[in-house]
Order: structure tokens, then sequence, then C-alpha cells
């Protein structure tokens, strides 16, 4: 009893979600009690929500959406963190373990770019050299003394095959995130959430010590020192209160006020998968989803390059554009989702269907934003003029078949 009164009284003090709207209409900046107002308002307030944001968005990006064709490298599932709801991590014992040989990532570069991909996303387990000494045995072979060295190499080899790397390779000291920037327009890390209580035992992040979130927080920042487009995004559906998501959100408000970097924020929701400790967890609803992209949206602003995964929400792409996203993500003609292999990618020619009927044209993109790429000291000269060059250009996608 006592708890309902408590949360009575909190939401006593929030201001209405009426008056919140109308002060984005007016471009005022949202605070955290117009968040948590938001992200808790009932469905009576949703379509007011929805409609404010679709409105930011067209204000400052009119009725484009974007998405990047991509070839999803997964360098290796091998990870020290356990998250409980992640099947993408491996030991190296177990089925499935693998790393990718340098042939492989060629290979599979240059059949993605044959079918009008640009970009390489090169996604890994955190630091498995630090727990696997099977893994470190391999990298010495190799010829590398760490997982960031062999994914430089990664990434050599897929700009010789004409790929634009995006490398998201969990958390990064500053000297790594600038060993990396020479090879990749962009780079990315889940900050997921800010609240230091999901690492708790019990919680999503206990065996997770890269899910810190101050960890997370120090990368994100680093990124921005380094003047790096960065992509990051929140985690929803593992145990978050809604304070904990408008927390989030607005701290990577921070960090992009303290740097201009975070060139794109994702709303990403938790899919329940067999055999995961949480695979009776019950995954966010499509209106849950909806309502905290249009959070984001009001928070952030109408310049923020807002995205949720399409893959992830099969049945709510019409709502995701009503929430005010901008963009899809990678979806990939070659490689699937080894994060959620059980969420095939949309076919593009469908989903481009789906948004010209809501009002929008798809358009493919590079993996940095245009505005991102023409900031000076965003792209390392090594890179800089080839991605100018290529920003206007349309790519080749023809997956009509």
């Amino acid at each position: 009893m006592a708890s309902t009164s408590v949360a009575a009284t909190w939401s006593a003090k929030l201001p209405g979600v009426e008056d919140v709207v109308a002060r984005t209409r007016r471009g005022e900046r949202l605070g955290r009690a117009d968040g948590v107002a938001l992200i808790a308002a009932g469905d009576a307030d949703l379509s007011r929500i929805l409609d404010a944001a679709a409105y930011l968005r067209d204000e400052a990006k009119g009725r484009t959406v974007t998405y990047s064709p991509k070839v999803f490298l997964p360098i290796t599932n091998l990870c020290r963190d356990r998250c409980t709801y992640c099947t993408f991590r491996k030991d190296p014992w177990d089925d499935g373990a693998w790393t990718m040989t340098a042939g492989e990532v060629r290979d599979w570069s240059r059949r993605g770019r044959a079918l009008g991909c640009r970009e390489a996303l090169l996604c890994l387990g955190d630091r498995p050299e630090t727990a696997f000494r099977q893994y470190r045995a391999l990298l010495g072979l190799l010829g590398f003394e760490s997982t960031i060295d062999y994914v430089c190499h990664a990434a050599e080899e897929c700009l010789a095959e004409g790929l634009w790397p995006h490398t998201n390779a969990g958390v990064m000291t500053f000297e790594e995130l600038e060993q990396l920037k020479p090879t990749n327009p962009s780079l990315g890390l889940m900050l997921e959430n800010v609240s230091p209580r999901l690492r708790a035992r019990g919680g999503p992040h206990h065996a997770a010590p890269d899910k810190d979130p101050e960890v997370r927080l120090r990368t994100i920042d680093d990124a921005g020192r380094l003047r790096i487009a960065f992509t990051t995004g929140i985690l929803i559906g593992i145990g978050e209160t809604r304070e904990e998501i408008v927390d989030s959100l607005l701290a990577i408000r921070d960090l992009h006020d303290r740097h201009g970097h975070v060139q794109e924020v994702i709303v990403q929701n938790f899919r329940a998968k067999p055999g995961i400790p949480m695979e009776n967890a019950l995954e966010p609803t499509d209106f849950e989803i909806a309502r905290t992209v249009a959070t984001a949206r009001l928070l952030l602003g109408p310049e923020m390059n807002l995205q949720a995964p399409p893959n992830l929400n099969p049945t709510a792409h019409r709502l995701l554009l009503r929430a005010g996203i901008n963009d899809w993500g990678g979806i990939s003609p070659l490689t699937r989702d080894y994060v959620n292999p059980e969420a095939p990618w949309p076919h593009v020619v469908r989903l481009a269907a789906t948004c010209a009927e809501e009002g929008f044209q798809l358009r493919p993109r590079l993996p940095i934003y245009p505005e991102f790429a023409r900031k000076p000291g965003f792209l390392h000269p090594a890179i800089r003029d080839a991605v100018l060059a290529e920003l206007d250009e349309a790519p080749a996608v023809d997956w009509s078949h």
C-alpha cells in the first residue's frame, strides 16, 4: 500500500501530457519530469504523444526515412560478459563458437558489395582475450596482440572490398577508439541503460562487467573527445523502470550536448529466445515501444537521428513511423542478424512500399550520416575524400527477387 501511495505522489508531481506536448511544439527543451510524464502516459494520451513526435521529426527530417544496406560480420562471438538475454555470445567450447578468418571477411564483404551494400557492421563480444586462453593463443597464431588489433585488420579488408566499416566492439579505451578511427567512418556502442541497479545480483547484467554504465558512458564520452560519429541507444524490456529509460536518454543527450557527436540513437526492444535465462520474460508491446520511441524523439529533439530495428518490430512499421523515427538501421540482403537470428530482415521493396503508403520515401545511406561526414574533424584524412565522394551516390540495390 505504501508503494502505491509513493507512486501516486510521484505521479501527482508530473506535468500534464498536454502541457508537455504543447511546449515541444513551441521548441522548448524537456526535462526529466516531462520525460517521465510522457513515457508513463496512458493509452488515452498516446495519440497526442505520437503526433507531437512525428511533428518534430517532420520539422527537421522531412518525409525521408533511411536505412543502411549492410553486411553483418560477426568477427567473433566469444565474449567475457554473460547477459541473461543474449544468444550471441559463446564460450570457445560451445557449439557455434567462431572467429571469422580474414578470408571470410573479404569474401562476405565482396559478395555484399556486389549486392549494393555500403556498410560492413563488425560486431563482436567484449574482450574475449581476457577470459579465454584458447582465443589468446589464436590471436597469437594470427599475429595479433589484441582483439582490437584484429578488428583493425578486418576493417582494412572491408575497405579493400569497397565497404565502409562500422565497428561495434563493446567497451573500448580512448586509445582503441583512436586506433579504429582511420578505417571506420563511424563507431557504435549501445548504452542500453544507465542504471547500476541492473548489475545487481539476479539482474540482467550481473555477470557482465562491461555493462557497467559508467564504463559505457566513458567510452561514448571518449568517442566525442575524438570527434567520432557515434551510434548508441537504449535496450528496453530487460527489467528497467520507466524512469531509468528517461535517465538513459538524458544521459545520451548530455553527452551529445558536450561533444556533438551522437549521430544516431537506437530504441531496441528485448526479444525472448529459447535457452536464455530470460526466455520466459515478457517482451515490450508494440505500443510500449512506440511510446518509448516518441518519448525519445521529444527528449532528444528534431535533429537527432532516431532508429528502431524493423526486424524486431515486424508488426509495428507504420506505428514506428508515426512515433517519430527517421531511420531503420542496417538491413542486409546477404547476412542474418546474428544477435537476433530468429528475426529476419524485412525485404527492402516491401518496406519501401509501406513507407510510401505512409507518405515517406525510403532511401539508403552510408554508416555515417551526411551531416556528420561534413563536420570538420569527424572523418579521418585517410578516408575523408572517398566517403564524401560517395555521400550523394545511390547504391545499386536490387532486392526485387
